[in-house]
């Protein structure tokens, strides 16, 4: 998928955005092009706020000019933008690939809305087919966290697996809050709202990138343009 049609797609979530407004800005290479696009009008004289979901995406804000505020500050935002890894038909997402996915469900839950960018080698049947769900976790008592996240793997049905993110390349990614990511392919996930309640009874998870119910629109590239897609259609 081209960058000019995922731009394009940013594009269209820019033009929801108006003056005034208090915006949670994703993490992730879709979501860079919002930030981007964002700024420009920010510099040509819009007046908003922004919090961001990542210190990459801070960083690239402060570049941008954008004004940045936080979650301490600002106890609600009108909208988030952010991209995602899968999204279904009713526009549940997993999401975490870029390793963000706490700060980014602590915010697009402050959000009145969540709108999602991205292309349309995301959109899934069921989610989980294709991507493994990304769940953030305390770095004590890593092994039997794993343990018991291998144990809802296993009890799932699939052939699935439980790998530290990584693990093999000998340094395990940290998140920005300093917390590990285990990557838990569970192939098709039928019953998400279940695994979701399993994966946080386990105490060792801190949170995970099933992020359910909270998008209303998605703006998806694909070869003949953006499509949206609405919660509910």
């Amino acid at each position: 998928m081209s960058e000019a049609l995922k731009r394009e797609a940013a594009g269209r979530a820019v033009a929801e955005i108006r003056s005034g407004m208090k915006v949670g800005l994703g993490t992730g290479s879709t979501a860079r092009h919002f930030v981007d696009l964002l700024g420009e009008k920010v510099r040509a004289g819009m007046d908003i706020v922004g919090v961001p979901t990542s210190e990459a995406t801070a960083s690239q804000a402060r570049e941008c000019g954008i004004p940045l505020s936080d979650l301490d500050t600002l106890a609600r935002l009108d909208v988030t933008v952010d991209g995602a890894d899968e999204i279904d038909g009713d526009l549940n997402l997993i999401k975490g690939a870029g390793g963000a996915l706490l700060r980014e469900k602590i915010v697009a839950a402050a959000s009145d809305a969540m709108i999602v960018i991205a292309d349309d080698t995301k959109v899934v049947e069921a989610l989980g087919g294709r991507f493994p769900l990304p769940v953030e976790v305390n770095r004590f008592g890593l092994g039997a966290t794993r343990a018991l996240v291998q144990r809802l793997v296993d009890g799932h049905g699939t052939d699935g697996w439980v790998k530290l993110r990584g693990e093999e390349a000998g340094t395990p990614f940290e998140t920005d809050g300093g917390h590990l990511i285990l990557d838990a392919f569970f192939g098709r996930i039928s019953q998400p709202e279940a695994l979701s309640n399993e994966l946080l009874n386990i105490p060792g998870v801190v949170q995970h990138g099933l992020f359910l119910n909270m998008c209303r629109k998605a703006y998806v590239a694909t070869p003949n343009g953006v499509e949206t897609l609405l919660k509910g259609n």
